[in-house]
């Protein structure tokens, strides 16, 4: 018989402060980061030029391209939701390389993944 007094196995916050402190963990959050930061500044910047000169340049924005009623203002609100979904497309291309295997790999670590199942709820 032993006198040892068992470890006891870590709790889950601790071993989900234990991942937030780790490495792979920062290198995840900068990944994720340096994608999101400026993807969003870059959109907001085009959303806003866009609003400036609708505000400012009626002009420029109210010239016509070709037919009636297709002006600049169209193709630049129009070109405001071909961004978004670019953005989305990029951003879930990038998520597919970069962010969901290192993800996949801590969730597998702290044992989050049934790999029957799928992750527990």
């Amino acid at each position: 018989m032993s006198t040892d007094t068992p470890t006891p196995a870590p709790t889950n916050s601790e071993r989900y402060l234990a991942v937030q402190r780790s490495d792979e963990f920062a290198g995840l959050r900068r990944a994720l980061r340096g994608f999101v930061f400026p993807m969003t500044v870059a959109f907001f910047l085009w959303y806003a030029l866009y609003v400036i000169l609708s505000a400012y340049a009626r002009d420029f924005m109210g010239t016509k391209l070709f037919g009636s009623n297709v002006n600049v203002a169209l193709v630049f609100g129009l070109l405001q939701f071909v961004s978004t979904f670019l953005i989305a497309w990029l951003y879930a291309r990038y998520a597919d390389r970069k962010i969901d295997p290192v993800a996949d790999r801590i969730r597998a670590e702290i044992g989050e993944v049934n790999h029957e199942d799928g992750p527990r709820g």
